[in-house]
């Protein structure tokens, strides 16, 4: 087991802690996709038993961060170019009316936190630190659309970039990214500005505009 995992007493607790972290490690790319897990796999890397792990397992599959085949292989999704497409235009409509939502109370405070996460971008990117990258781009949005107050809509959010999550890391590879997203800098200005409009066309841009590399 990894020693920084901690260990967990009762079985609810354990899969709970495995669910999370299994889909956090997903989310930001740590597995690649069409990556096979097997259920003894992942009690052995979280020192816990079959039934915990099986639990985790079956909740990251109804979310549709792993894939079940009928021969009963578990694996993270290759998702498919009309999949990408579909996700990506759920990022359009989502994330854009979220950044909207937060708008008014994009304070001066949220938008130096903003300017933080994004100097933290611009480091992983540097050290070529793909899982960073996701992780950190992430949170900059997640911090910006925590301000919506629409937790409905920000579960939706996050779902799609848990399916997502070992694609954006393909992504990553091919993009050879060597500075933070352009788009973030629009976002910022657009925030300090209170501009809508503008702020919807950054955010839409910048969270389909890699992903419509991969159904080039």
């Amino acid at each position: 087991m990894n020693p920084s995992l901690r260990p967990v007493d009762s079985s609810a607790a354990a899969h709970e802690f495995v669910y999370r972290t299994l889909r956090t490690r997903i989310m930001h790319g740590e597995l690649t996709p069409g990556a096979a897990l097997t259920l003894r796999g992942v009690g052995n890397q979280f020192g816990v038993s079959m039934t915990p792990a099986r639990e985790a397992v079956r909740r990251l599959v109804a979310e549709g961060a792993l894939t079940l085949s009928s021969s009963g292989r578990v694996s993270t999704p290759e998702l498919s170019q009309d999949r990408i497409e579909e996700l990506a235009a759920l990022r359009a409509l989502l994330e854009p009316e979220l950044a909207a939502r937060a708008l008014p109370r994009a304070h001066l405070a949220l938008i130096d936190r903003l300017q933080t996460i994004n100097a933290g971008i611009a480091e992983v990117v540097s050290r070529k630190d793909a899982v960073g990258y996701i992780r950190t781009n992430l949170e900059f949005h997640r911090t910006l659309y925590l301000r919506a107050q629409a937790p409905a809509m920000l579960a939706m959010i996050e779902t799609v970039w848990l399916q997502l999550g070992p694609t954006m890391r393909a992504l990553y590879g091919r993009l050879g990214r060597t500075e933070p997203p352009k788009h973030h800098h629009d976002i910022l200005a657009a925030l300090k500005a209170g501009d809508e409009p503008s702020l919807r066309l950054s955010v839409r841009t910048d969270v389909t505009q890699g992903l419509r590399l991969l159904v080039a």
